[in-house]
């Protein structure tokens, strides 16, 4: 059996200008598949629209397919932009995901990694946003639910809430989500008191500006593994956003490539005590090549159970936040204080 498989859908043809979001943030990645040593590329299909009616509505299926057949243009404040292809696109990138959640889930593989764009946490049941389509982890986990699991988990260490994501889940007990994120920027949600009637299930976890890989595992430490263990979830699905790195050109977080690492190694950990072992990463944000390519790489070394391979050493020059009474009000009001 293979332990680790992945599937890469770079979208060339979904670019915009001079947008952000752009093949060219995973230019850097296909030299590191040669490398990589007891992982194995999975082929994707498109998903079905049933598969993505399980979280968007057909409406905006059927939008989304009739503006791509106009011409290339934003359709969306972030900004959000749409080309001829996008609709198949996004259809793709979702389908990888699900490849990968099918694979892990009939045993073919022990876990995976989704290498696709457009990314998707934005994406909510109604609406495109955020630079995002389909909410790809979203479907990925209705998959999961619709075969026979009875609960899920999102894990979203993107810069960015995940609003797509919590919309999605809000109102099902099987779906848990945690989000960390920079407050303050891109979309403005998130805040840890929101959603008061999912308690323990739903967590929010704003964090100041150039917090870090101390933060990260306190977080996880005193968050994350608290919440899974009271949540059970079955699988774990991850939203693997390196625009935490310290550098990202559209966000201030302090995330190193070993910081990625040491927090992919406690969520893997996770999926292990409590889940058999079933995780699946998603990439979602990351606009610096190089930063996708070296967390990527780290994300590698976590699901194979090996050291960090790549010689990075690219620790934040920022001094982090003390995050200790954030992280205290948070476990106070899930419930997990002492």
């Amino acid at each position: 059996m293979i332990k680790t498989a992945y599937t890469f859908i770079p979208s060339r043809e979904h670019q915009y200008f001079d947008h952000p979001e752009s093949p060219g943030r995973l230019d850097a990645l296909e030299p590191l598949f040669a490398l990589l040593e007891g992982v194995e590329p999975i082929k994707a299909l498109p998903a079905t629209v049933d598969q993505v009616a399980r979280v968007h509505q057909l409406r905006l299926i059927k939008l989304v397919e009739e503006t791509c057949k106009q011409r290339p243009g934003i359709v969306e404040h972030a900004p959000t932009y749409i080309t001829q292809t996008s609709y198949q696109d996004a259809l793709l990138a979702a389908g990888g995901v699900v490849a990968c959640t099918r694979a892990v889930l009939n045993g073919d593989v022990k876990n995976a990694f989704a290498l696709v764009r457009p990314p998707g946490h934005h994406a909510e049941t109604d609406h495109v946003m955020g630079f995002c389509i389909f909410n790809n982890i979203a479907i990925a986990a209705r998959e999961a639910l619709a075969s026979g699991v009875n609960r899920v988990m999102v894990i979203d260490y993107d810069a960015h809430h995940g609003n797509g994501t919590q919309n999605a889940c809000i109102h099902d007990e099987r779906f848990g989500f945690i989000s960390t994120h920079q407050w303050g920027i891109y979309p403005g949600t998130g805040w840890f008191e929101d959603v008061p009637h999912a308690r323990g299930r739903l967590v929010n976890v704003p964090l100041s500006a150039f917090a870090g890989d101390q933060v990260f595992l306190n977080v996880a430490d005193d968050i994350f593994k608290p919440v899974v263990e009271k949540f059970r979830p079955q699988m774990l699905f991850i939203s693997a956003g390196f625009d935490s790195h310290w550098n990202d050109p559209l966000a201030s977080l302090g995330l190193s490539t070993c910081g990625f690492f040491n927090l992919s190694k406690k969520l893997v950990n996770l999926a292990e005590e409590y889940c058999q072992g079933k995780i699946v990463f998603i990439l979602e944000g990351g606009y610096d090549p190089r930063n996708v390519a070296n967390g990527s790489a780290a994300v590698f070394d976590a699901l194979t159970n090996s050291t960090l391979s790549k010689a990075i050493h690219d620790p934040s020059p920022h001094h982090e936040p003390n995050h200790e009474s954030r992280i205290a009000e948070i476990r106070k009001l899930h419930g997990f204080t002492p």
